[in-house]
């Protein structure tokens, strides 16, 4: 899952009244907890007058464009593990990035790109778990002291079966990696959302009836699933395919079918998807995840929330 957002303009950060910030920590800490009983994210920054069933619009995006996404109506973002929570630092080394996620103007709710590089791959003949729950474990300890709630698992170089390798293998090993992972997230009070992945990024649970299956054989709280509506248009899952995600469902990413372009470009219909979310019960936030310039983020927002109050 690659960071998007790309052609935003530089900007600085804006700091914050330290005490709204521990307010922050506290509400997303009991937020986490909330979910893994009773399978919704009740985030603090919810707009009370919002209709439809997101909670709140955030961004995969990196810290340092936070302020300039704020204005543009995000309110929080998602970044990468290896840049934002540095599990192959020193505590000493990332003691500066704590700092900045502390200052920021918005909060950095989420992480994506959870594995990535040879070391971690999940799926194969040279798999080291061990290394790769020790590099969770930092991960997940780090993100937890700065509230953050949730870690995307999509990470298609380290999940791809290799040549030779079987999908039962595949199943067995990635299962085997999220049960395991599971007491992890539950010790650190994070969510670990599994995400498909188009067939031109990846070759492992590219559907999301897939994804819905490995989560189900994991049958652990913290363990769900991300509803991708990117992906999920690319390879031709229909909103009907949300009904059985109904009990696991716990993220929503966005973006439109053609050029991964953020919503509001070519005018893509997310109704559809949105009335099939709420049936579900759904009622949690949503992240865009494609391109676009500063204004269309900002139409993309408007967008989103339009369509959401539209369900009828």
């Amino acid at each position: 899952m690659p960071p998007h957002a790309g052609s935003l303009s530089n900007c600085r950060d804006t700091a914050v009244d330290p005490r709204d910030r521990r307010t922050f920590l506290k509400d997303a800490g009991v937020a986490a907890a909330a979910i893994a009983t009773a399978g919704a994210w009740p985030l603090a920054a919810a707009t009370p007058q919002r209709s439809g069933p997101f909670s709140a619009f955030g961004i995969v995006a990196p810290l340092a464009r936070a302020a300039e996404l704020k204005a543009a109506g995000a309110e929080y973002l998602v970044g990468r593990v290896a840049d934002f929570l540095m599990p192959a630092a020193s505590d000493a080394d990332f003691e500066t990035q704590r700092e900045r996620a502390a200052a920021a103007p918005i909060p950095v709710r989420g992480c994506n790109v959870f594995l990535s590089g040879p070391a971690l791959r999940c799926i194969g003949p040279d798999v080291d778990r061990p290394r790769i729950l020790a590099y969770a474990e930092t991960a997940f300890r780090r993100f937890q002291s700065l509230g953050g709630q949730f870690i995307c698992f999509g990470s298609g170089g380290a999940r791809r079966i290799p040549e030779g390798w079987t999908k039962a293998q595949a199943d067995e090993q990635f299962i085997a990696l999220l049960t395991a992972l599971a007491p992890l997230a539950e010790r650190y009070g994070l969510v670990i959302p599994v995400e498909q992945l188009r067939s031109q990024e990846c070759n492992y649970l590219t559907r999301l009836s897939e994804v819905v299956t490995v989560v189900k054989a994991v049958n652990h709280p913290r363990i769900r699933v991300l509803a991708d509506l990117y992906h999920m248009g690319v390879m031709g899952d229909g909103p009907e395919e949300m009904g059985a995600t109904a009990p696991y469902l716990a993220m929503v990413e966005i973006a439109e079918k053609v050029g991964r372009m953020v919503p509001g470009v070519a005018g893509d219909d997310f109704r559809p998807y949105f009335k099939a979310i709420r049936a579900n019960g759904y009622s949690g936030p949503i992240t865009i995840e494609g391109n676009g310039t500063t204004e269309q983020i900002r139409r993309a927002f408007e967008v989103i929330a339009a369509q959401a109050r539209d369900l009828g």
